[in-house]
């Protein structure tokens, strides 16, 4: 039998002449197998590049939401640190409050710069200081419930403050609260190198350096008891405010006030010096309660 063929003519628009392409049957199958084969592996490629193409725009996608929640888990720790930092300043202000009003002990926190030397006194009358509580370093997992706890003790602790507070005002007028010089703080309360001795010695106050002939005012309201040159600590103030509350301010220029002169919180009683031993010029503030020297910075509740 003779085989089939199959003929195609092409016709071109601008010649007479056409040409005739003629396949037989066998070839034809072949050639249309072909063809279904070239679509079936274009269609499953196709196929392929568009799968890719979503699965890269979901990855990409993943990717970049990953990133912020990333960032978002760190902004949250972050805000997580500053609230812990917030309610532990809270809760140190909170404790200085409780021992202005006496319903807690002290826990004591722990160019030459202008620092002073001189007589310790007996170690007996002085309040030891303890270790300056520390920040943690790192948030365990409970970090949440414990700042909760602690907010709540503090809101707790600061409204009992508040009525005591409006029970006790007078009290708390004679009650040293303030900074009694601008400066920064260049010999800290308890033992340290003296220095003009080079031994250890016990620190019974501390020692703002700032510039020369600067205002010192009273930390509270009070009656001046001494105002007299000591050997040690120069032109100095010692004012009583009660409750066997004393604070004595050393070094001054000079003073200007007078024994048994009634003080206001704030008002102004001499001059920053470097008079008595002094290695610059600077302010020796102490507190004593009882006669026993504390940590002046527990009654300093300004920041």
């Amino acid at each position: 039998m003779a085989n089939k063929l199959f003929s195609v003519i092409i016709v071109p628009h601008t010649k007479t002449n056409f040409k005739t392409l003629t396949f037989s049957k066998k070839r034809m199958k072949f050639l249309l197998g072909g063809a279904a084969a070239v679509i079936l592996v274009l269609v499953v490629f196709l196929a392929d590049y568009f799968s890719m193409t979503l699965i890269r725009s979901k990855y990409k996608k993943m990717t970049r939401e990953n990133a912020e929640q990333k960032e978002k888990i760190l902004n949250y720790e972050s805000s997580l640190q500053q609230l812990q930092q917030s309610v532990l300043n809270y809760e140190g202000y909170a404790k200085k409050l409780n021992v202005l009003m006496g319903l807690k002990a002290p826990e004591m926190i722990g160019g030459e710069p202008g620092i002073g030397g001189g007589d310790p006194g007996p170690e007996a009358d002085v309040v030891f200081p303890q270790s300056a509580p520390q920040a943690p370093q790192n948030l365990s997992s409970g970090a949440m419930q414990n700042l909760t706890q602690k907010a709540g003790n503090i809101e707790k602790n600061l409204d009992s403050l508040i009525s005591i507070a409006e029970s006790q005002a007078v009290r708390l007028s004679n009650t040293p609260s303030i900074w009694p010089a601008q400066g920064w703080v260049s010999s800290p309360f308890g033992y340290r190198i003296d220095p003009f001795t080079g031994k250890q010695a016990f620190h019974r106050g501390i020692d703002i350096s700032t510039n020369l002939g600067n205002s010192i005012v009273a930390a509270a309201d009070g009656t001046v008891i001494e105002a007299k040159y000591d050997k040690f600590l120069g032109n100095s103030v010692v004012i009583g405010h009660g409750n066997g509350v004393v604070t004595q301010y050393g070094h001054m220029t000079k003073s200007i006030v007078k024994p048994g002169q009634k003080i206001r919180r704030g008002d102004q009683i001499g001059f920053i010096g470097k008079t008595g031993k002094a290695s610059g010029p600077h302010l020796h503030y102490e507190v004593r309660i009882n006669d026993k020297s504390v940590n002046p910075y527990n009654y300093i509740l300004e920041e």
